[in-house]
């Protein structure tokens, strides 16, 4: 059995976020094996697929080290990306039945383009204990799956070294715990709109390179903020980060971005 290990939202090798896809199986394995090799892998989730009657349709589960979650999109691209890339599917799009509902992954020029529900977030008071677990006070703060920390600027958004610790108990009014994004206005040169950054000790993973589904809430609140539909972000995580280009349609948000191949292992377990 065949495994990848992807870089998505990269448009080159150790760029963005590596995550590890399983070829896909005619039955899930047991969850505890699941769990057992993502923790192997330790890469901030491993995606496992699941065939089905359609050839373009597949279940999806992900795991981190630590726990299945509900909604990753850095290894959903991931999976589409194995799939029509390595595997050859023959499809414009692949549709995958997850705990998020159907996710769609189509071809998109020079890259992929997914479908994902979007999370607008709603304007929240500062948590007891978020500006010291930061290291910064935020400017503003909302809620949606994840806390959202808007900083002053870029560059507080790059310098920002938070206690990790005390950040993986905080929650405010977010929908999970321990799982926060920090934000600001990209400067001039940067040549996007947002720089962000996305802090995860709540599932395990205390610095993520580059999250889909932080950009489902960032989506929408950008949208609103820049008055148009469209806004590009860019991850920084410290030595990787990617490129992730939103668009607000309605309860979607389409999430653009690039993947690449960087290592073809086989599993012999």
């Amino acid at each position: 059995m065949k495994q990848w290990t992807i870089d998505a939202f990269a448009p080159a090798p150790f760029k963005g976020n590596p995550a590890c896809v399983v070829e896909p199986f005619d039955a899930w394995p047991s969850d505890d094996w699941m769990q057992s090799l993502a923790k192997e892998n330790n890469q901030a989730e491993t995606a496992f697929l699941l065939r089905t009657g359609d050839p373009a349709r597949f279940g999806l589960r992900w795991f981190t080290p630590g726990m299945e979650v509900d909604l990753c999109g850095h290894a959903t691209l991931a999976s589409a990306h194995v799939l029509l890339a390595e595997l050859g599917l023959e499809a414009a799009a692949v549709t995958f039945d997850t705990r998020s509902g159907p996710l769609i992954v189509a071809r998109a020029a020079g890259g992929y383009e997914m479908a994902f529900p979007s999370d607008p977030p709603r304007r929240t008071a500062t948590p007891d204990g978020l500006v010291e677990a930061l290291g910064v006070t935020p400017v503003e703060v909302w809620a949606g799956r994840y806390l959202v920390a808007v900083l002053n600027d870029a560059a507080a958004v790059h310098a920002v070294t938070p206690d990790i610790r005390a950040l993986a108990v905080i929650q405010g009014e977010a929908g999970e715990i321990g799982q926060v994004i920090v934000c600001a206005r990209a400067d001039a040169a940067d040549g996007v709109d947002v720089v962000d950054r996305f802090f995860a000790p709540g599932c395990g993973v205390d610095e993520d390179p580059a999250t889909g589904s932080a950009h489902c809430i960032l989506g929408p609140l950008y949208a609103d903020k820049l008055g148009r539909s469209t806004v590009r972000f860019r991850q920084v995580f410290p030595g990787r980060g990617g490129d992730i280009e939103a668009e607000a349609r309605g309860d979607r948000v389409l999430l653009r971005g690039q993947a690449v191949t960087v290592i073809e292992s086989r599993l012999r377990i």
